[in-house]
């Protein structure tokens, strides 16, 4: 992939020994693109849609285990009915004419939220292409579709009551949490500057470090998740504990 000099500047700040391991990000503005370019919303949806091309291989290339992209909320249904169909095809579209690319970043797609109410064809097509990429080793990509922090907390407790473990504690309920098995995420980016989170990995950012930023995501390049990351290196995490 090619580098651009900002790029390039950005890279040599890096330590690459603080990378975040896990990055999840709230993919905001894709509606207020379109909007100021008089478009209609959908070509904001293909652009964000297309913004994956260029962020999911650059995080692997920068040392990031995992990246989780909210994609769709279980809010989101009380959008248009024609938006909605539209960014489904968009995205399983997508699924398919980009498997050779995920395959060749070595990219493992782990679709996470209630699947079961997506449409059935996108539903065949995520399990297909998450067939296809199990044994990558390069980057997760939790793909966040009809996905509520809320409702992944509730589904985790009816779980749990359904095989009745011995023992209820923090550790037990994230074993069954749609992210189950991986650690929680270390920084937050969100797009478009809405400050808040929307619903999404409530349980898992407890302790994660958040990044705004006003760029809308059909913007966001690959130099500003660089930013992103130095600007997480700065801080001292202490998860509780004092200054030393």
């Amino acid at each position: 992939m090619l580098q651009s000099q900002k790029e390039k500047e950005l890279l040599s700040k890096l330590d690459k020994n603080r990378i975040p391991q896990h990055i999840a990000i709230i993919m905001d503005g894709n509606g207020r693109w379109a909007k100021r370019r008089g478009l209609p919303r959908m070509a904001g949806h293909r652009r964000g849609i297309e913004r994956l091309r260029e962020i999911v291989p650059a995080a692997k290339d920068y040392g990031v285990k995992i990246l989780t992209l909210f994609a769709f909320s279980t809010e989101n249904w009380n959008r248009p009915k024609g938006e909605i169909e539209g960014l489904f095809k968009t995205l399983e579209r997508h699924l398919k004419d980009e498997v050779e690319e995920l395959q060749k970043n070595n990219v493992r797609l782990h679709p996470i939220g209630r699947l079961e109410g997506l449409p059935s064809s996108l539903q065949r097509e995520l399990s297909r292409v998450e067939r296809i990429t199990e044994d990558n080793k390069g980057i997760i990509l939790n793909l966040a579709l009809n996905y509520g922090g809320r409702s992944d907390i509730v589904d985790a407790v009816k779980k749990m009551i359904a095989q009745g473990p011995k023992g209820i504690d923090e550790k037990t309920l994230s074993q069954y949490l749609s992210t189950s098995g991986q650690p929680d995420p270390d920084l937050l980016i969100r797009t478009s500057g809405e400050m808040r989170i929307s619903n999404f990995l409530l349980w898992q950012l407890a302790y994660s470090e958040l990044w705004i930023t006003p760029i809308l995501w059909p913007d966001f390049k690959k130099e500003n998740l660089l930013e992103a990351i130095l600007d997480y290196q700065k801080r001292e995490r202490r998860f509780g504990r004092i200054e030393e």
